[in-house]
C-alpha cells in the first residue's frame, strides 16, 4: 500500500459512491464492511486505494486522527 497524504483528506470528505453505504463518508464506513472489501478485493482505481488505506486506519484504531479534517 502506498500511503498518500491526499488520501487522508479524501477519507474524511469523500462519500461512498455506491452499495449499501452509498452517501456515507468513507471514514464513517463500518469496519466489518471495510474488512469485507479486504477479503473480497478492493475495487480498481482511486476508490480501491482509499478503501485499502481506510482498512489500515480502522485496523489500527486511528479514526480519531480524522476529527480535525472533517
Amino acid at each position: 500500500m502506498d500511503l498518500k497524504p491526499e488520501h487522508l483528506k479524501k477519507l474524511a470528505t469523500m462519500k461512498m459512491p455506491y452499495g449499501k453505504y452509498a452517501g456515507r463518508l468513507l471514514i464513517d464506513l463500518p469496519e466489518p464492511y471495510v474488512c469485507w472489501f479486504e477479503r473480497k478485493g478492493f475495487p480498481q482505481g482511486e476508490l480501491g486505494q482509499l478503501l485499502e488505506t481506510l482498512y489500515v486506519v480502522k485496523l489500527n484504531g486511528l479514526e480519531g486522527l480524522f476529527k480535525p479534517l472533517r
